[in-house]
Parts: structure tokens; C-alpha cells; sequence
């Protein structure tokens, strides 16, 4: 087997729920060595989500290729343990509240007193400092707060949550890549010193959000809810079919629209000029989307592809799960993959991406049992069978 790029990386993930873990794991989709430490009773993810046979699928996603152990951080034994532990990772991750991680004696002075190298990811809702800082925060709470809400859904209704953890994954996301560079900046600087991440939740969806801030500040605009359409290109909708099917199609440039034109039959919208540009076209957009509704209308959903496909022009199907696991595309790029599973023998979950051509990633088990790793981690770490089983009896792992 080809070697995984980030072997070699050991990565504490001391992190509950959602965006450190999903950090951490997309760590260890490339091979670095992912310690995942939860509460004696567990993290609280091995309870979320839907369950088959009372474990949780959530948490064999989330939690896949790590090395789970048990540690109690409210005991001093337990604190010296979380040191001592530290000592031997390049990153450690953190989801709690800065009030927290002080009560527990865990910060980036007192982790990096014997390993300067440390990269420590600090996960929060709001950040270090601030007004907010001591504030409990979830993802839900940065998609209210980010403006991500305010923006989402229809003009006619109220704001809109996302029905999946959006803020959640989009932390994770940047924050592997903030590690990475934090890593890369260790190892090509000349003292070899680690540094912490400041990971707020609400920061990294705002940072998805485009370009609102400077049309605010330049323009005065106050993003609206346009549901399905976008303020900056046209068309660009969900259209019902006629088998009451849907297609997903996008004009973002003027050939790809001329195209969509040709498609519905009516190049003569090319030269029409309520029609003929982008800026045109957004003044004028519900006259388009209506033309172009009412042609969908009056075709099926497989009728529209196959024309749209002829002329090269953008669309895409609405999906439904079962729709994406017989799509000949997705089995081709081996997008789902079927995992090896301690309970129900083989599951199939999402592969990893993106796809590296010489050092791709791999999914090499789901999530374990509780503190499936403690006595191989925990004899790494100097203590003897008794001392370890001594710990579990008195409730520090």
C-alpha cells in the first residue's frame, strides 16, 4: 500500500461533537495517527444521530481510523495524564470554552512547557477574546450570527437553518487547512516552534458567505433571501419537470447561458436585449426564470438532460441519497466506499477526498469502542497493567 502523506503525525483530538472532530478526522483520512480522548462515559457523539441496534452511525463516521482512550480532565491525575500525553503529539485539538480548558490546566503555555513544537487548535464558538468569549456557542449559533440564516430561504419567509451541521464541517475544513499550515510553518522555520489556533465557529462560515461585507461598506446592500436564485448571475434556479422531477441548472458565464438558450429552443433570447448580458439578465430576472420554467414544465426530467447534455450546457439532477448511491459517476470515482466494521461486519460511507494521485487517503475503520486503544496508549506512556486498571477503577480513564 502506498505510503499515506501525513504518517508519521500524531494528533490528540480532545474534542467533542462536531467541528474538532470532523478536524480531526480528515487528519486522519491521510494517515496522521489520531488519538481520540473521551470522558470515561464517552463522548456525547456515540449518542447522536440516527442508531441501528443502539450505536450510533454518526459517531463510526466521525470517528473512523482514531484511536480511542478514556481520560477524566476534572482530576489532577488526569491533568498530569493530558500532559503527559501532549508531550509526545505535534497537535492537540480543543472544542471547550477558554474558562474551561484554565480550570483544567490545559493551555498552549502549559502544553508547550515540553514540546515548544506543539500546534494547539483552539475550537470555540466565538474565540480567545472578546465580548463573547466565554459564551457556550454551537454551529447553530454561527449560523444565526454569521449572517448565513439572514440569507438563506425564501423573500416571502424567515430565515433559514441549514438542516446539517454546515457551520460545524465548514470549522473543520478550514481548520485542517489551518493546522496543515501551522505544521508546514513549524517544520520550515528555523526554532522548530509550534503556535495555537484561534478557531472560532462563526468565523469560518462567515468566510463563506462571498462578498458581503464590502457591498455593504461601498454599496450600502443588505443581502436578502432569494431562495433558490443568487444576486449575481441569472439563470440560476431549481426548475420542476414535468414527471415532478427537478434539474438544478446555473448561467454563471455568457457562453454557458447562450447554451441553456439553445437548449430550451430559444436562441432568440440570445439577442434580446432584456437578455443579452449578466447585468441585463438580473434586471430582468423573473420575466427569464419564468421562460424557462414553463419549458421544463413541458419535458421530463430525463428529456431535459439528455438536451441540455447535447448542447453543452450546465444541469444536474436533484439528487436523493438513493439516487447518489446508484450513480454510475460516484461508483466509478469509488465516492462511497465500503468500510471494514467491528459491529455490523462491512458499512459504506462517503471515501475520502479530495483524491491525491500519488498519496491518496484511506478509510481504514470506523469508529471504536470506547477506550478501545487505553492500554496500548497508555503503556506507551510508562504505566503498567495495574496502574492502568488502578485509573479505571477510581474513574480517571
Amino acid at each position: 500500500m502506498t505510503k499515506l502523506p501525513l504518517e508519521g503525525l500524531r494528533v490528540i483530538d480532545a474534542s467533542t461533537v462536531l467541528a474538532g472532530p470532523m478536524l480531526a478526522t480528515y487528519l486522519g483520512d491521510f494517515g496522521a495517527e489520531v488519538i481520540k480522548v473521551e470522558h470515561p462515559k464517552g463522548d456525547p457523539l456515540r449518542s447522536a444521530g440516527k442508531q441501528k441496534e443502539g450505536i450510533s452511525l454518526e459517531w463510526k463516521m466521525v470517528s473512523r481510523n482514531k484511536k480511542p482512550i478514556t481520560l477524566n480532565f476534572n482530576s489532577e491525575q488526569g491533568q498530569k495524564l493530558f500532559q503527559k500525553l501532549a508531550e509526545t503529539a505535534d497537535v492537540v485539538i480543543t472544542n471547550f470554552r477558554p474558562k474551561t480548558l484554565e480550570k483544567w490546566n490545559i493551555s498552549y503555555q502549559t502544553l508547550t512547557e515540553k514540546n515548544p513544537g506543539l500546534i494547539l487548535v483552539k475550537v470555540s464558538g466565538f474565540g480567545e477574546n472578546g465580548p463573547y468569549k466565554d459564551r457556550p456557542g454551537f454551529g447553530t449559533l454561527a449560523e444565526a450570527m454569521s449572517g448565513f440564516a439572514q440569507v438563506n430561504g425564501y423573500p416571502e419567509s424567515g430565515p433559514l437553518l441549514p438542516s446539517f451541521a454546515l457551520a460545524d464541517q465548514a470549522t473543520a475544513l478550514l481548520g485542517a487547512y489551518a493546522t496543515m499550515v501551522a505544521i508546514y510553518e513549524r517544520d520550515h522555520s528555523t526554532d522548530k516552534i509550534g503556535q495555537y489556533i484561534d478557531l472560532p465557529i462563526y468565523e469560518a462560515l462567515m468566510g463563506m458567505l462571498g462578498n458581503q461585507v464590502m457591498e455593504f461598506d461601498q454599496l450600502g446592500i443588505v443581502p436578502g433571501r432569494k431562495g433558490n436564485r443568487t444576486g449575481w448571475s441569472v439563470p440560476r434556479n431549481l426548475y420542476r419537470t414535468k414527471d415532478d422531477k427537478w434539474v438544478a441548472i446555473s448561467g454563471s458565464s455568457q457562453p454557458i447561458v447562450e447554451r441553456i438558450f439553445k437548449a430550451i429552443d430559444r436562441e432568440d433570447l440570445i439577442k434580446n436585449p432584456k437578455f443579452i448580458n449578466n447585468q441585463v439578465r438580473l434586471a430582468n430576472a423573473d420575466e427569464l426564470e419564468d421562460i424557462i420554467a414553463d419549458w421544463m414544465q413541458n419535458h421530463t426530467q430525463a428529456e431535459i438532460l439528455d438536451r441540455f447534455i447535447m448542447f453543452e450546457a450546465t444541469i444536474a439532477p436533484v439528487y436523493t441519497i438513493e439516487d447518489i448511491t446508484e450513480d454510475d459517476h460516484f461508483k466509478y470515482r469509488g465516492n462511497i466506499v465500503e468500510v471494514p466494521d467491528e459491529d455490523f461486519e462491512k458499512v459504506k460511507m462517503l471515501n475520502v477526498a479530495p483524491k491525491l494521485s500519488r498519496t491518496p487517503g484511506k478509510i481504514k475503520h470506523t469508529g471504536l469502542v470506547l477506550g478501545a486503544y487505553n492500554h496500548l496508549i497508555y503503556e506507551e506512556l510508562g504505566l503498567n497493567k495495574s496502574e492502568i486498571e488502578a485509573m479505571k477503577k477510581d474513574g480517571i480513564i
